[in-house]
């Protein structure tokens, strides 16, 4: 598997905004909170110095992750893709056949992923089985609590 980190276009802008936002906003209010800790006197004994410090560190650990990701980053462009089969990007309306409930996911990269919008990995359990697949297929997905038995209805 490749390093590339593909992402929708509209993921790479709300990184691209998050970064800019921590390396402005974040270090500002964290250089003012390290500075108003020092001002309580003897930093040797100052949990409130030590703890800013140590948020610095955690602040600068996550633009540093963020840099490294954009660095990876590559826009997924679906115009190429086939409609007729699961992909990327692919919005895939599933039918659970254990108990016969109806799920709309949409695949992303795992970086993208969040189930509470309906957005799962391609490399999940369940995506990895979708992937590939077409309307009318039957698909098993293993999962930790067994394997789930879908149905897929729609690829948009």
């Amino acid at each position: 598997m490749s390093n590339f980190v593909y992402l929708s276009k509209e993921r790479l802008k709300e990184i691209e905004d998050e970064i800019k936002d921590l390396k402005t906003n974040g270090r500002k209010q964290m250089a003012e909170r390290i500075a108003e800790a020092r001002a309580h006197g003897d930093l040797s004994e100052n949990a409130e110095y030590d703890a800013a410090k140590e948020e610095q560190g955690l602040l600068e650990l996550k633009i540093s992750k963020i840099e490294d990701l954009l660095t990876r980053a590559r826009i997924i462009d679906t115009s190429s893709m086939p409609l007729d089969k699961v992909h990327i990007l692919s919005k895939v309306k599933v039918k659970n056949l254990n108990n016969s409930k109806t799920f709309e996911y949409i695949l992303v990269s795992p970086e993208e992923a969040d189930l509470e919008k309906g957005k799962i990995a391609m490399t999940s359990p369940v995506g990895s089985s979708l992937m590939g697949k077409q309307v009318g297929d039957k698909v098993p997905a293993k999962v930790p609590a067994g394997v789930i038995n879908f149905e897929i209805l729609e690829i948009n």
